[in-house]
């Protein structure tokens, strides 16, 4: 059973996140997101993402910088939580060398730690509905608006090494209108944890 105590000192470099966004999307899976927060730890595998890149028409700085967009162009290893839909939030991680507008969106987890939390986020009680899409994934783990900005190289949301115990399947992104036939979606195979179409 994972406790808190593991997570210790365990976020990832800001190294790891200063490289070709495809790769560091492929490399976020197997990875754990954890959250502290005032309701308590919540923390989740990382099982599926997508990577936005500048000249894809799909990722919000296709057009350049813009105040919702700038964490996008700003240092590697922060998080670009945005509001989506009037409805909801999605948690993406800046990637790529700074002036460059890139990011990858953290789409689903494996719930580990937290569960009873997530549950009552979320108002469900199945495991495998908790954080299987990155609406589900951000109300679980109680990530918001104030988590714009946040380095995740901190304390208090951050991602910690991990193995992807499974081969990484890629293909395209969904949810999306434009940019959707580009390869850039990454799970892991055979998860019960990945969003649906």
């Amino acid at each position: 059973m994972m406790t808190e105590q593991k997570f210790a000192g365990c976020p990832l470099p800001r190294e790891f996140y200063a490289r070709d966004t495809v790769t560091v999307a492929r490399d976020l899976l197997g990875c754990i997101l954890v959250h502290r927060s005032r309701e308590g730890i919540t923390a989740g595998k990382i099982v599926e993402t997508e990577a936005y890149l500048q000249g894809d028409p799909a990722c919000h700085a296709a057009r350049g910088m813009t105040l919702r967009n700038r964490v996008m162009f700003g240092p590697p290893g922060f998080a670009y939580v945005y509001f989506t839909y009037g409805m909801h939030y999605c948690f993406n991680v800046v990637s790529a060398r700074e002036g460059v507008g890139e990011a990858v969106l953290v789409r689903a987890l494996k719930p580990l730690v937290g569960i009873e939390l997530m549950q009552r986020r979320r108002g469900r009680n199945s495991i495998h509905d908790l954080c299987s899409g990155p609406a589900k994934l951000t109300q679980a783990m109680g990530i918001g608006r104030e988590h714009n900005q946040v380095d995740l190289t901190g304390s208090r949301l951050f991602i910690c090494f991990g193995t992807a115990d499974a081969p990484i399947v890629t293909t395209t992104r969904i949810g999306i209108k434009e940019g959707k036939d580009l390869p850039l979606r990454f799970y892991l195979r055979g998860s019960r944890f990945i969003s649906r179409k």
